[in-house]
């Protein structure tokens, strides 16, 4: 593999899995391996913004991808990953779920019909999981508007018989729990921003590891708290800052990341910090 071929794997976008990530996996593979039943149970995964929950969730959604029934002539999808609408709107819901599954609805349609569509085509489906990620988008509507958009996803994980997985930052907890029917249902899964500490250690090892430099890079405990102090702990900015890092020790030929190199590292949230309004990393959800 030429270093050209190198450097565009480093920056694509694919999995590298950690294990605070392989955690929430498990806990999510364990809800799609359970019998279905009436109630099932789903789970909140909620933390900073940035901090992994959108790359945990895209990376369960792969692993259950949608499979076509040549003999029935229907399609499977386990599966159903949707966001959120920028706010508790049942109609952009619906609308949403339906263009996501390529059965969109044209023409005007009260919401009633757009759920009886949408419910259709998820039973053809077999769901056995609905995840909505953003669902913190939900506050910013009214009381009433986010009770009554809670008060749908809790009906569609009924009538399906589906587990409700739903991906949000700190603040939409406590929008959640307001429901308490649907606060029941969900367990709570929290991912906190990274210190120093053993598991941040293990997660640069592992991020270094997967960047498949020539030479070892044996960083020192005081790179990794600068690691950690120029990322926050923010996980999608701990990507960033590692994969700049290998490009740049591809390029220069050094094929190791070193403490000077990670001590003269430019955050490229800092080098706009005074051209752009300041905002938090979303790659990562």
């Amino acid at each position: 593999m030429t270093p050209e071929e190198r450097i565009d794997r480093i920056r694509s976008d694919h999995w590298i899995a950690f294990d605070r990530a392989t955690i929430v996996l498990n806990r999510l593979t364990a809800l799609m391996e359970m019998p279905q039943q009436s109630r099932m149970p789903g789970l909140m995964v909620y933390g900073s913004s940035g901090i992994g929950k959108t790359m945990i969730a895209k990376r369960m959604a792969s692993k259950y991808p949608t499979q076509y029934d040549a003999e029935l002539g229907i399609t499977k999808t386990p599966i159903l990953l949707v966001q959120a609408p920028p706010a508790p709107d049942e109609r952009r819901f619906y609308q949403h779920i339906l263009s996501t599954i390529g059965a969109p609805m044209w023409g005007r349609h009260t919401v009633s019909e757009l759920e009886v569509r949408a419910l259709s085509h998820l039973r053809d489906m077999d769901l056995k999981m609905l995840m909505i990620d953003e669902v913190h988008n939900l506050l910013a509507g009214s009381y009433r508007e986010q009770r009554r958009f809670l008060n749908m996803l809790r009906f569609l994980a009924n009538d399906l018989c589906a587990s409700l997985v739903v991906f949000g930052v700190n603040e939409a907890l406590e929008a959640v729990r307001g429901d308490d029917q649907l606060a029941r249902r969900l367990d709570e899964h929290y991912l906190p921003l990274w210190e120093d500490d053993v598991e941040f250690s293990q997660l640069i090892q592992t991020l270094i590891a997967a960047m498949a430099l020539e030479q070892r890079s044996g960083l020192t405990v005081a790179s990794l708290r600068t690691i950690l102090k120029v990322t926050g702990g923010v996980t999608s900015r701990v990507f960033i800052m590692i994969k700049s890092l290998a490009v740049e020790a591809i390029e220069t030929g050094e094929e190791r990341i070193t403490d000077d190199a990670v001590q003269s590292w430019q955050p490229v949230w800092a080098k706009h910090a005074w051209s752009t309004p300041r905002r938090p990393m979303a790659e990562f959800g």
